[in-house]
């Protein structure tokens, strides 16, 4: 009796229609099939396999096939993706309940799965128990397989002769595809070919999908650390499958990143906080422990340690409590944000983030590299993606919460912190031509309680470039500021989150969106988005990228043009009412971003040229045109990524507007209505 291969996949019915064909094929080019073949379908009664014997049970084949179409869900045997994760055996919409623990070992430091599977199993099928009406693996999918090879030598005859047939692709991955080709048969449009390529990057972990890696370039020869899972890479693909109602992978990484939270993180005998989320994470299949005849799944997280530059992701743990609030509100599944383990998780990462400093500002106080440009870059200090990304987890924060003993103090400071922390942005970050003006104006060296210029700002800062870049109309945040510091530069993904998460007013959204549009030809240009405007050129460059090669003018971080930024600006321009800015980048994006194989970025002023140092098939580009696609089409899903001002930071906010802290030391509280 033949048995499957070990490493199948759970694809759609229609993927098993072709499959049905390619076997009936089989028959009419003459070939002998074999006796029996062995699949495993999904039954909500049995768990036992349905045997199909192609030759003297036609009609056990035609059950079979009738069932799949039935449950629309079946498995059948795939090759592998990429060289770290091969797929396992999985069962739609049902979440594994797999037991995990750390590593005890200092050198596997990471969550590992105790499910088990010994080196020479290759051909063993999976031993299955059902809990409840959800099939269990108890078994890592931790065996490598040629699968392509295991079904030619095992389901093609074996008598020599040859025809066509051999010289046929087998389904990979739900589509037939030849020479690496990564676009399916039959594809008609970009989304389609964005959706196959999205489900291609999927990581999975003992049987569960945990998450998507960076990029899937199947020409790159240097994968370095693309082919792990980063926490915010994931973060467009999470909302591609929450809109998609694919639930369980968001679920699964919430809950599998979450284990990793409070691992040990250690770096020249220095460990930073408990609460911080790792940057991204990978999985490894090694040696049991004791045990060199058996093999277990590892994940292994990066905290920074590996990262170029060492830098801790501070941004992490931010993105992973917005992806728990839009969990929440895209499904109605509460549940995964009650659990003590998740509402311990958000707490720590509260706690990291409100500790007591030395700093006189609400604002976090990070290094460079510590979010989403992660290189050397001058954003060091109070950078404006990593203070709207902590409003908007404080707010997320603030909703799923659960009142208990002991978070009393810990809810007051969050409501202080978000207060302090819209009027320091609104305040001090805010730029337009009226602004600009008055800081032309500015005395320095005040040395009062009641001083204008509390930052000692210098007028000569105010560089030529922004004098006939800003418009009459519009404004936008600022990048960074410090004490005698203002980083003027326009920074995208900081201003339209703020857009998003309320960060900035109901006014300043709108000026916000009306500099984009004033200034499309800079920001937009061939290809959107601009990650940040403009770029830093000559002896700039050199002193404060330290000649970076890869941030070199009007690339990569230093001015490139990063397509992920669409779902950013959908949001945003939903939220305001202002669909047509985002509907406008769409379209302009498909022009060409499938047919330059989706790069991670571009380069050159108007974003002519892919990315010197791009990857293809970048993961985020690919789900942040899907999320743009998907919102367009459906509105009113942005409201669950999006945040209102609520009327009690409203009336707060207000209350410390009238008090005019510009001009007054008070020792004697404001009265407010918001209770802190």
């Amino acid at each position: 009796m033949l048995t499957t291969p070990a490493n199948i996949h759970t694809v759609c019915s229609e993927t098993f229609k072709e499959y049905s064909s390619w076997l009936l094929r089989v028959r009419v080019f003459g070939h002998r099939v074999p006796n029996r073949l062995l699949y495993h379908l999904p039954s909500s009664s049995y768990g036992h396999p349905c045997l199909i014997s192609s030759s003297s049970h036609l009609p056990e084949y035609n059950r079979v096939i009738k069932m799949a179409a039935s449950e629309t869900v079946l498995r059948l045997p795939l090759g592998s993706l990429f060289s770290s994760c091969h797929l396992p055996s999985f069962s739609l919409n049902s979440t594994p309940l797999l037991s995990f623990k750390p590593s005890s070992s200092r050198k596997r430091r990471g969550l590992r799965c105790t499910n088990t599977l010994a080196r020479g199993d290759t051909f063993q099928s999976p031993d299955c128990v059902f809990k409840g009406k959800k099939l269990q693996s108890t078994r890592c999918r931790c065996q490598r397989n040629d699968v392509e090879e295991d079904i030619r030598s095992n389901l093609l005859p074996s008598d020599g002769l040859k025809s066509d047939l051999d010289e046929m692709p087998l389904p990979v991955n739900g589509n037939l595809s030849s020479n690496g080709s990564t676009q399916s048969a039959g594809t008609n449009s970009i989304e389609d070919e964005a959706w196959d390529l999205l489900r291609q990057s999927i990581v999975y972990y003992c049987g569960s999908p945990i998450g998507t890696i960076a990029a899937n370039d199947p020409n790159s020869t240097s994968v370095l650390n693309y082919d792990q899972v980063f926490i915010r890479d994931f973060i467009p693909s999470g909302i591609a499958f929450l809109l998609k109602g694919e639930y369980d992978i968001v679920r699964n990484f919430i809950l599998y990143t979450l284990q990793l939270q409070s691992w040990e993180k250690t770096m020249d005998c220095h460990s930073p906080g408990q609460g911080l989320m790792p940057a991204s994470f990978k999985v490894k299949t090694v040696p049991l422990d004791g045990d060199d005849s058996m093999t277990e799944e590892v994940l292994d997280p990066d905290f920074g340690e590996a990262a170029i530059g060492r830098v801790a992701p501070v941004d992490s743990g931010l993105w992973w409590i917005i992806l728990l609030r839009a969990y929440g509100k895209c499904t109605g599944d509460v549940s995964v944000q009650e659990r003590v383990d998740v509402q311990t998780g958000i707490k720590m990462i509260l706690k990291l983030c409100l500790a007591d400093g030395f700093d006189m500002f609400p604002t976090l106080l990070v290094t460079d590299g510590s979010c989403m440009i992660d290189r050397r870059m001058g954003i060091h200090g109070h950078p404006l993606e990593i203070q709207a990304l902590f409003y908007s987890a404080l707010v997320c924060a603030r909703e799923m919460l659960t009142p208990e003993d002991g978070s009393d103090d810990l809810i007051r400071a969050l409501n202080n912190r978000l207060v302090a922390l819209s009027f320091h942005i609104r305040e001090y970050y805010w730029l337009d031509m009226k602004k600009i003006n008055e800081i032309y104006r500015y005395q320095t060296e005040e040395y009062s309680y009641d001083a204008v210029n509390k930052f000692n700002i210098y007028p000569d800062q105010i560089p030529s470039w922004l004098v006939d870049f800003m418009p009459n109309r519009g404004g936008y945040l600022i990048g960074n500021l410090q004490p005698a510091h203002m980083d003027f530069r326009f920074f995208s993904l900081g201003n339209l989150w703020s857009i998003v998460s309320s960060l900035a007013t109901n006014d300043q959204s709108h000026a916000i969106l009306d500099f984009v549009e004033a200034k499309w030809a800079e920001l937009v240009a061939d290809m959107p988005f601009k990650i940040c405007y403009p770029a830093m050129e000559g002896e700039e460059w050199r002193i404060i990228t330290g000649s970076d090669p890869k941030n070199t003018p009007w690339s990569y971080h230093n001015g490139g043009s990063w397509p992920t930024l669409l779902w950013q600006l959908t949001v945003a321009s939903i939220k305001m009412g202002r669909p047509e800015i985002a509907e406008k980048a769409v379209e302009l994006a498909e022009r060409r971003i499938a047919i330059d194989k989706w790069p991670e970025y571009y380069d050159t002023k108007r974003a002519r040229f892919i990315g010197k140092q791009a990857r293809l098939y970048q993961t985020w580009s690919i789900a942040g045109y899907l999320v743009a696609k998907l919102l367009l089409a459906n509105p009113s899903a942005a409201k669950f990524l999006t945040s209102e001002e609520d009327s009690d930071l409203r009336n707060a906010f207000s209350c410390m507007i009238s008090a005019n802290p510009r001009r007054t030391r008070g020792r004697k509280k404001t009265q407010q209505p918001f209770i802190v």
